[in-house]
């Protein structure tokens, strides 16, 4: 064989290794933790909710104005929302949805997949579900459980207990589901496209990206911005804002690509040890977290300063003030939700990525029952995210406060330590399986 032959059949076996084959779930799981306390270096943790609910707000906004509301609820809706383009949540979203689409078409799993008709109303109802639990525990499982651990804040340990309930719960409603209900069960679809075709739209996507990031990159300034129809863009952003966007796109894109690779869902990692006994994704999950929280610790002890004078990773964030009763029953809803879904909030955006309808029925939904819930939240002052007083749902717990960085990173380390050993002892003895 020739030394070219050589070199493109390595680049073939890169290639396919890249693109193609699903990844080992350790791997992926040590991927997305690294890049969560990248994106946390860059600018601050990742979620899933700040986009579907700024996208929630954008829906509302436009009906309030068409039918004119000038008094009751929807009058709080009358003010755009932030840009859509600029709002570092939705530009997450747009990112991580845009990296699962290339990893999608690469690998030959893009496709409009059309489920039962049951599927489709499950996917309305988990979608209200998912919006109400993720207000109450203020986060999904990434925000309100995921980064919140790794951010050294307690909440993220009651809404990981309201997860495991609502989990069950539902997995036991799936089990009842499959004996009782028989309606709905056709209407079955799939919409492929050729391989060639998903290709080349997998390259077109990584272009739009890239060239997405340096139309951010080379803002020098706001002025006029504004005036782009007032839907792309609202409000004042510093142009530093808007050219950090460039690099927060390009990392949410890394881990959308990553969990879709590595089919990687959190929610997964919480039935799975209930439903088969396999515990591969719970332990994949509970050293993500892991590395993120080391990572956090690094990144707030002493809080470095950026160069204007912005802390890069303040103590207070994505601390909740959902310790208590708030992330627990969020958390159960949520979970309960999630089940319904086949899709925790990040799962929910990487599917749709791959073209799921079920799961591109549940984000509007969820958009719309967040906004909805969390506007009404902040209006009758049960602001979860108010970090200047107690909230209503439960206390904000800085756990470094209370056990010093140290303590907080053992703490953390022996809790996944004693997760990863519960859930290999139910692997081998399958006492935590739900019976069907």
């Amino acid at each position: 064989m020739s030394e070219g032959s050589i070199v493109v059949s390595k680049v073939n076996e890169l290639y396919k290794r890249l693109c193609k084959e699903e990844w080992n779930a350790t791997i992926t799981g040590l991927v997305v933790g690294l890049l969560s306390v990248l994106i946390m270096a860059w600018w601050r943790p990742w979620g899933a909710v700040g986009a579907i609910r700024n996208w929630g707000d954008w829906m509302i906004h436009g009906f309030a104005n068409m039918v004119g509301a000038e008094s009751g609820f929807l009058e709080l809706y009358l003010s755009a929302p932030n840009g859509w383009l600029t709002d570092s949540g939705s530009v997450i979203g747009i990112g991580f949805i845009g990296g699962a689409f290339i990893s999608a078409c690469l690998g030959g799993d893009f496709a409009f997949r059309v489920p039962p008709r049951l599927e489709l109303v499950k996917g309305m109802l988990a979608g209200i579900l998912m919006g109400i639990g993720s207000t109450l525990s203020g986060g999904c499982n990434v925000g309100g459980m995921y980064n919140a651990i790794g951010n050294l804040a307690a909440n993220g340990f009651t809404m990981w207990l309201g997860l495991v309930i609502g989990v069950v719960c539902g997995l036991k409603y799936i089990y009842w589901e499959m004996s009782n209900i028989t309606w709905g069960s056709g209407g079955a679809k799939t919409f492929d496209f050729p391989q060639g075709m998903k290709t080349f739209l997998g390259f077109v996507g990584f272009a739009a990206l890239v060239i997405g990031a340096y139309k951010y990159a080379g803002i020098d300034d706001v002025e006029g911005i504004d005036e782009m129809g007032g839907v792309l863009f609202s409000g004042e952003k510093s142009a530093e804002y808007l050219k950090s966007l460039g690099g927060l796109i390009m990392i949410a894109a890394g881990l959308g690509y990553t969990m879709q690779r590595g089919r990687w869902c959190m929610v997964q990692g919480f039935r799975e040890p209930h439903m088969t006994g396999d515990c591969t994704l719970a332990k994949s999950v509970a050293l993500s977290i892991f590395v993120v929280a080391i990572g956090a610790a690094v990144l707030k002890y002493g809080v470095p300063m950026r160069a204007e004078g912005i802390p890069v990773l303040a103590e207070a964030n994505y601390v909740r003030g959902t310790f208590g009763w708030g992330s627990i029953v969020g958390g159960a809803i949520f979970g309960f939700g999630a089940m319904l879904a086949g899709g925790c909030g990040s799962g929910t955006l990487w599917r749709v990525g791959e073209g799921q309808v079920k799961l591109i029925l549940v984000v509007p939904f969820f958009a719309l029952a967040n906004s909805l819930t969390t506007k009404w939240f902040k209006n009758f002052g049960a602001d979860q995210i108010n970090l200047e007083r107690e909230g209503k749902l439960g206390k904000f717990v800085y756990l470094p406060d209370t056990f010093g960085y140290t303590g907080t990173l053992f703490l953390i380390g022996a809790i996944m330590v004693i997760w990863y050993l519960v859930v290999t002892w139910n692997e081998e003895t399958n006492k935590l399986i739900v019976d069907f």
